[in-house]
């Protein structure tokens, strides 16, 4: 073979040698305190209730739900986000449940601080589509649609009962305009300084939701496309997070997070604050039945998914596969 000097002087490749120099080199890592795990708790559940649709996931017992944030904790992970699936007789049109200090989300926030107290952020959805027996976000007037004002009542003292029950950070994801100031003022007026408001600032009207409707018995009929955002849109994003920082976001996210890395970027480079991204329940479903028909490597898929959601600029990552990743990264290290 013909030889051309020192050609070629620059050879890439030498960094990617060996496992050990690839680690050396990697300019993204992912760590357990960058995890979140959603977890939903289901009102009378004797046993936990395997969700069909994202296998591996199940509804929550209040005490299989303490385990898990146990867990979580062990794990060394951030945050445990609630979900309260309640008993289908108790959905109303104002989503009672939510508002009710004995409801179950509530219940599950007194039991997860209890178990954990300050070692995991115990967080809350902070929404009505679990409640209502109409399955939307938020407060239907006479001609269906969501009056947005009726709903920052409610969602006002939503604030207020998960807060008293324990939250550490209220996660706002109905995305009504002028949620977070409401959400603030709320949670100021009873002395509640402290706790953090997580606001969904880029929820988009997503085809990836689908396992999630179960995992919450949702009761929705019809689409949220009149209040969350349009998939074709990113100055729209944009513009909802300048309105959620000047209501006093102390946290930012993007949702759903893998289709959506653009905006994600977009948001990172932009802000000054936490940014969160939620790999939500089609994401994570469509990895699981991949690797279930042998398509694809399903621990490398995981990690490369995740990866690219932190390589965007997501400092945290709601993903169901939390704890099991942050047991195998910590073993690693």
């Amino acid at each position: 073979m013909t030889t051309y000097g020192s050609f070629p002087g620059t050879r890439p490749r030498r960094l990617r040698t060996t496992p050990a120099m690839r680690r050396m080199v990697a300019e993204t890592r992912l760590h357990p305190a960058d995890l979140i795990l959603p977890a939903f708790v289901r009102e009378g559940a004797d046993e936990p209730v395997p969700i069909a649709a994202m296998p591996g996931v199940v509804q929550h017992t209040r005490d299989s739900l303490k385990k898990a944030a146990a867990e979580a904790v062990a794990a060394g992970i951030s945050g445990i986000m609630l979900f309260g699936v309640p008993e289908e007789s108790k959905k109303d049109a104002v989503g009672t449940p939510g508002t009710d200090p004995d409801g179950i989300l509530q219940v599950a926030l007194r039991d997860v601080r209890a178990e954990v107290g300050d070692d995991l952020l115990v967080m809350s959805d902070l929404c009505l589509d679990e409640t209502t027996d109409h399955g939307h976000c938020g407060v239907v007037d006479e001609q269906g649609r969501v009056d947005n004002d009726a709903t920052l009542e409610r969602y006002a003292e939503m604030a207020q009962v998960q807060a008293d029950a324990g939250a550490h950070i209220v996660g706002p994801s109905g995305m009504m305009d002028g949620q977070i100031g409401v959400i603030r003022d709320a949670l100021d007026q009873i002395g509640r300084e402290d706790v953090a408001i997580l606001a969904y600032t880029a929820k988009y009207a997503s085809a990836f939701y689908g396992p999630f409707r179960e995992a919450v018995g949702s009761s929705l009929k019809g689409d949220r496309k009149t209040y969350q955002q349009d998939p074709a849109n990113v100055r729209e994003s944009m513009r909802e997070l300048a309105l959620d920082l000047e209501e006093g976001a102390d946290m930012v996210m993007v949702k759903p997070a893998g289709p959506y890395l653009d905006i994600l970027a977009r948001v990172a480079d932009s802000v000054d604050v936490p940014v969160a991204a939620y790999q939500i329940s089609g994401e994570y479903s469509m990895i699981e039945a991949a690797a279930e028909k042998g398509w694809i490597d399903r621990d490398r898929a995981i990690l490369e998914a995740l990866t690219g959601i932190k390589r965007a600029g997501a400092r945290n990552i709601l993903t169901y596969w939390a704890t099991e990743v942050a047991q195998k990264l910590g073993a690693v290290q």
